[in-house]
């Protein structure tokens, strides 16, 4: 055996989850001992979209992925979804070949620890064969407990020393609960108490802790809505309001305004979360919840942080709460029953053989499959699926914004259809974003994925369309692309939709045994330019 084999062994030992990746020379061995230690290996087509289908198969499943790439270049290829996962704090290592130490004048040599640390990940290293496992221990706890993307060097003069047989390796628990101080509890129970408008957001930090806080909204009457990533997490609940933010329903928007007390629990309530502020009333008191004390205030001034966990500061500060009716009146449940954007009326501009976004969302809600998975892709039409496409809970909803790069989206629908198989997994994109990625269809179409692909095609970057106005829009506009006819030459299934009539297509791939994705090539008309991004441009 020698170290590359050892590596892999150990990672597999240690519970990694799913590897994804482009093999080469520097982690062929390597990727084969993770194979051969029992852990499935995804090879996808370019490192990019590795990069992000182990982003999101992690975000979904709760497992420590594995992204095996080659030195220097496999690397490179690879940086925008590690830097969108480093952001996004996803337990993920990355097992990169390196160069020799002594390879000085090697094409494939950079400084890969630099690199890493550039990008907000944690640089290791596994140094010689007598440090390798407790190198790769050391490399997978800190993903694992402290929620972290590491990036595994393993030079390739290293990868071939000498190796004894994998030791028995440790059980690496997750994450401890860190309990608020008494004061810090208090202090947030006497602020519900004396709030007679509360509202809840939960963000990522909150995603497993649905029950705590719909427990502790309840008894102190406030409404509970998320920020992007963690959409879904209180479906079903009659005082849930969905997505705060630039994707807020002006309903949800109008009630978080009146709000006299917002908590963000695990949630930075960041410009997006808040629109820049104008979601917080200036009478309202703010407070946040977050395991580091570094994110307590860090976008905007709050009256009281409180370091903790969300479940166990919201079982604390449940033992102190008082039973107010608060926000949650008849009225209130009746405005928000209203107020979903599926009800929202707008004017239909399907014509002229383009389909309003809107009404292709709208409609598409009502066709697909209920238990769904939605990922969502970056660019002008992300507003129109994040709102229109209803999700089970917070684990049908997969947002790779942190670093707001379009091109994610395919890899980050085939990560999270892997994580959930159960589910059938649904990629909002546009048509920028959907030809950055296009070498992953094979990916899908290799794994049978039943993935529905919906491309909001303009033929532009609809952002800077509609950010730019009146200037000279070359740059931008790109001539009309057949991309139903792409998809059928990767084995997909591909449609064009011009208009709602074009849509009994999809209920018929619905009826099939979908073994092969399906591509909606859907020529959109213009409504103006997003609402969510008009909002930011204006700052």
């Amino acid at each position: 055996m020698n170290v590359a084999e050892l590596v892999g062994r150990t990672l597999a030992g240690l519970g990694a989850g799913t590897a994804f990746g482009v093999v080469g020379s520097g982690n062929f061995e390597v990727t084969n001992a993770l194979r051969a230690g029992g852990v499935r290996f995804v090879a996808a087509r370019h490192e990019g979209g590795a990069a992000s289908m182990a982003d999101a198969y992690a975000r979904i499943s709760g497992q420590v992925s594995v992204l095996s790439l080659h030195q220097g270049c496999g690397l490179t290829n690879a940086v925008t979804g590690i830097t969108e996962a480093a952001k996004s704090r996803t337990p993920m290592l990355v097992l990169t070949a390196d160069s020799a130490g002594s390879s000085v004048l090697s094409n494939f040599r950079i400084d890969q620890d630099a690199l890493a640390t550039a990008v907000g990940a944690v640089p290791e290293r596994v140094h010689s064969a007598a440090s390798a496992v407790a190198d790769t221990v050391r490399a997978f706890r800190t993903a694992r407990q402290q929620r972290r993307t590491v990036v595994l060097n393993l030079p390739l003069d290293v990868q071939a020393e000498p190796a004894p047989s994998p030791p028995v390796v440790p059980d690496i628990p997750g994450p401890a609960p860190v309990r608020p101080d008494t004061a810090s509890a208090a202090a947030l129970a006497n602020l519900l108490a004396a709030a007679e408008r509360p509202v809840f957001i939960a963000g990522r930090g909150a995603r497993e802790s649905r029950e705590p806080l719909r427990e502790l909204a309840s008894r102190c009457g406030a409404l509970l809505a998320t920020s992007a990533v963690a959409h879904g997490l209180f479906h079903g609940d009659e005082f849930a309001l969905g997505i705060s933010g630039g994707f807020a329903s002006p309903s949800a928007a109008e009630l978080i305004v009146g709000a006299d007390l917002v908590v963000g629990w695990g949630c930075a309530l960041n410009m997006w979360t808040t629109r820049h502020g104008k979601l917080l009333s200036p009478h309202a008191k703010l407070a946040q919840v977050d395991v580091e004390q570094a994110a307590l205030g860090a976008h905007r001034p709050i009256d009281l942080g409180v370091v903790g966990d969300v479940t166990c500061t919201a079982l604390d500060v449940l033992a102190l709460a008082r039973e107010r009716r608060g926000y949650r009146t008849d009225d209130v449940a009746a405005r928000i029953a209203a107020g979903r954007w599926t009800d929202v009326e707008h004017e239909d501009l399907s014509r002229n053989g383009r389909i309003d976004p809107r009404t292709l969302s709208r409609l598409l809600d009502d066709l697909l499959p209920a238990e769904r998975i939605v990922s969502i892709d970056s660019g002008n039409f992300m507003g129109y699926p994040s709102a229109y496409l209803s999700v089970p809970d917070e684990q049908g909803f997969c947002f790779t914004q942190a670093f707001q790069s379009i091109g994610l989206g395919l890899g980050t629908a085939i990560g999270a259809a892997l994580a959930r198989p159960d589910r059938l997994p649904v990629l909002g994109t546009g048509d920028g974003g959907f030809h950055m990625a296009l070498s992953e269809l094979d990916t899908a179409v290799r794994l049978e994925l039943p993935l529905v692909v919906i491309v909001y095609n303009d033929a532009a970057y609809g952002a800077e369309v509609h950010h730019f106005g009146d200037a000279d829009m070359t740059t931008v506009r790109f001539p009309g692309s057949d991309v139903a006819a792409i998809a059928r030459g990767f084995g997909c299934t591909g449609i064009t939709v011009r208009s709602p009539e074009d849509l009994p297509a999809v209920r018929e791939w619905l009826a099939a045994p979908r073994t092969a994705p399906l591509v909606i090539d859907a020529k959109i008309a213009d409504d103006g330019g997003s609402w969510w991004l008009a909002e930011a441009f204006r700052h």
